[in-house]
């Protein structure tokens, strides 16, 4: 069976990269908050409700007049577009409070939400992050169980000020079962039994089952 797990990797980005990747952090930070003011100043001042297709059809003429957000991709800024209709939507559900504007300081990073623009390019042992327009990072991590990858998402952690990349792999997991595997068998006139057939001896005749484990370890 098919399910989705979820694996981070640290990153370690050359000097320029780095400088990218903050640059295209503080460029989702800016496409959040204005997408968040087109809706609030819409509804404020002519009682309009905008929603994530409507923002969403407006990027390609967006992009012409901020040449800065081409390299991005547009599936990465769809779904910045789609954190503001997240966060309405919860707002509007009163799930959570109205949604503020995000400080470029503390903003977190952005998602890949297919795989167009990223690529990871390892078998679920460290290995590199290959992302359209910036080149290969290095990423450290270990996964149980490696798939097809899914999604991306991007992260900084201002706190050690370090990136990650969070990424979402479609796979069947198969659980394994160490050799020490042994079964126990109770009963009335011996207390239990091991599947190797050793019956262990209690020296005070209880069947108290934390002296048996004992004995067994």
């Amino acid at each position: 069976m098919s399910v989705t797990r979820r694996i981070t990797f640290r990153l370690y980005p050359n000097r320029t990269q780095l400088r990218q990747l903050h640059d295209w952090r503080r460029l989702h930070c800016l496409l959040y908050n204005a997408a968040l003011a087109n809706r609030k100043t819409q509804y404020q001042k002519f009682n309009k409700s905008v929603d994530y297709f409507e923002q969403q059809n407006c990027l390609p003429e967006f992009k012409e007049f901020w040449p800065e957000y081409k390299p991005l991709g547009s599936h990465a800024l769809q779904s910045t577009l789609k954190r503001v209709d997240f966060a309405f939507n919860r707002f509007f559900s009163g799930l959570s409070k109205y949604p503020k504007f995000k400080s470029a300081r503390y903003y977190r990073g952005w998602t890949y939400p297919c795989s167009a623009g990223w690529k990871a390019i390892s078998e679920g042992k460290n290995g590199h992050l290959k992302l359209s327009n910036l080149g290969t990072i290095r990423m450290r991590g270990t996964a149980r169980t490696w798939g097809k990858p899914s999604t991306c998402t991007i992260i900084w952690k201002s706190c050690t000020n370090q990136w990650f990349a969070s990424i979402t792999v479609k796979c069947s997991p198969e659980r394994q079962l160490g050799k020490g595997a042994v079964g126990i068998d109770f009963g009335t006139i011996t207390a239990a039994a091991l599947s190797g057939g050793l019956k262990p001896i209690i020296e005070d005749g209880s069947r108290d089952l934390a002296t048996f484990f004992h004995f067994y370890q």
